[in-house]
């Protein structure tokens, strides 16, 4: 049985198990899928270890995806781009190769399951880490008016900024410099939600967003971002789980070359 895993610290909360599972059900492949909690200091030993017993790719999530990147032996453009790797697939020859599904997931999430437009939309991200690096180039492929990203430390944002300037229109400021700005999509990408907290902005940059949406989720019930921006203003508020079973559909199709039905499974886990 070909054997699939997912790599983080902590992992107990994974939902991946559950979703690659119900994707093998779905589409008839025979595989197995675990979650596997690596020491924060031993994530190259673990994963030389899993493909050393046979595994066949792996899940990448925090705080390894960085690590993942040095570690592949390639990369895909959007990896190399996001500096960051969220797929691992095996080779025979025991080629490792990284991929990152998150900015894919996110668009496929917003754009088809969703139906929202970004074309010429000013768009604000708020944080500037991982999570959010991995996104900026897929959004930026729908053409947006603008995206702006805000950070507790505009250094970071900046850091992006020239990242991914060719891409498309981009600029940083702080939190504290969004006074006046009116954007129509604001996407949440900082870790604020974990501690039951919200990013330090102000309440005004709410109403008249077409939307905004929490990259973090919960199954049964609104984020606090969300709760906040709806009572704020906001039009219509949306979670990202739909993004985590959209990334781990695409990274399933890297793995079996065939596509799960993702619809089926976000119903499931609500």
């Amino acid at each position: 049985m070909d054997r699939y895993a997912v790599m983080g610290n902590p992992i107990a909360h994974s939902l991946s198990p559950q979703i690659h599972r119900q994707f093998a059900e779905q589409t008839a492949q025979v595989m197995s899928y675990e979650a596997i909690l690596v020491p924060t200091d031993g994530f190259d030993a673990a994963v030389h270890e899993f493909v050393a017993s046979g595994g066949k790719g792996l899940n990448i999530t925090v705080p390894f995806k960085e690590q993942a990147w040095q570690l592949a032996t390639d990369c895909s453009d959007r990896a190399k781009r996001a500096r960051a790797v969220n797929t691992l697939i095996v080779h025979e020859e025991g080629r490792i190769q990284g991929d990152n599904t998150d900015g894919v997931g996110l668009l496929r999430d917003l754009v088809q399951n969703h139906g929202i437009t970004l074309k010429n939309r000013r768009i604000l991200i708020l944080g500037a880490g991982g999570a959010v690096r991995g996104v900026i180039s897929p959004l930026l492929s729908e053409s947006p008016a603008e995206i702006r990203i805000a950070n507790r430390t505009p250094e970071r944002a900046q850091q992006l900024v020239e990242a991914f300037r060719d891409l498309g229109s981009l600029s940083a400021c702080g939190f504290d410099g969004l006074d006046g700005y009116q954007a129509d999509i604001i996407i949440n990408g900082t870790s604020a939600g974990l501690s039951g907290e919200v990013p330090p902005i102000s309440e005004d940059l709410f109403p008249g967003t077409e939307a905004v949406y929490d990259m973090m989720y919960n199954r049964a019930e609104p984020t606090d971002f969300q709760c906040w921006a709806e009572a704020c203003g906001a039009r219509r508020s949306l979670d990202g789980l739909g993004m985590l079973v959209e990334q781990a559909a695409e990274a399933f199709y890297l793995w079996r070359g065939v596509r799960p039905n993702t619809q089926t499974v976000i119903q499931s886990l609500r």
